[in-house]
């Protein structure tokens, strides 16, 4: 019945001159995916979103393999020019996985939440602080856990308040000369980045 409908709809289009990108039976606009592959960062993270979308509404994930990587392939051109949306958006798909295709991959997603913290995102900031406290895709580090939540702590926001609180647990097991050499550490990395609010 799908194909059907889906191919009245293409049947239309060809009438009427138009064409279309579909993703399991979802339009995928062409306009998005020309500027996407003109290099526009922007446009890649959001034809990844609609790849993303279509293949999330796929209650069979056995028949979306190739929405997922698409997905991955435009989040990953666009976190390669170093656009924040995209670098965070390629982390959350190899911290989440993608159906049956792309497989979580907790290191990958933390180099790339590493990378977004180092360009400003105060919300991978948190995340790289709590991914060293938890040992999960960086190694386990206190010191390296208290720095990023420092530095996130610095920021106001609608999470500074956990980022302070989680700092204030993690500097328990620190010595106060550990503390003193992380705080100016933090606040030479605070003097030469301008705060960031999050990517959305």
């Amino acid at each position: 019945m799908r194909v059907f409908r889906m191919g009245i709809v293409a049947a239309a289009f060809a009438v009427f001159g138009l064409s279309t990108v579909w993703a399991q039976g979802t339009p995928i606009d062409p306009a998005v995916l020309t500027k996407a592959g003109a290099d526009d960062p922007a446009a890649q993270v959001q034809a990844g979103e609609l790849y993303a979308k279509a293949a999330s509404a796929e209650p069979d994930r056995d028949l979306v393999p190739e929405d997922w990587k698409l997905v991955e392939a435009w989040y990953t051109k666009s976190a390669a020019q170093n656009y924040l949306p995209g670098v965070l958006h390629l982390a959350a798909l190899y911290r989440d996985g993608g159906g049956n295709t792309i497989q979580r991959n907790p290191e990958r997603a933390a180099g790339l939440y590493k990378k977004a913290a180092e360009q400003g995102d105060v919300g991978a900031q948190g995340t790289v602080g709590m991914l060293y406290l938890l040992g999960r895709g960086l190694p386990r580090s206190d010191a390296e856990a208290y720095y990023w939540l420092d530095i996130a702590a610095s920021t106001p926001g609608p999470s500074q308040s956990q980022y302070i609180a989680n700092r204030q647990n993690v500097g328990t097991r620190l010595t106060t000369t550990e503390v003193d050499d992380i705080h100016y550490r933090a606040m030479k990395w605070k003097s030469a980045h301008a705060p960031r609010p999050p990517a959305n």
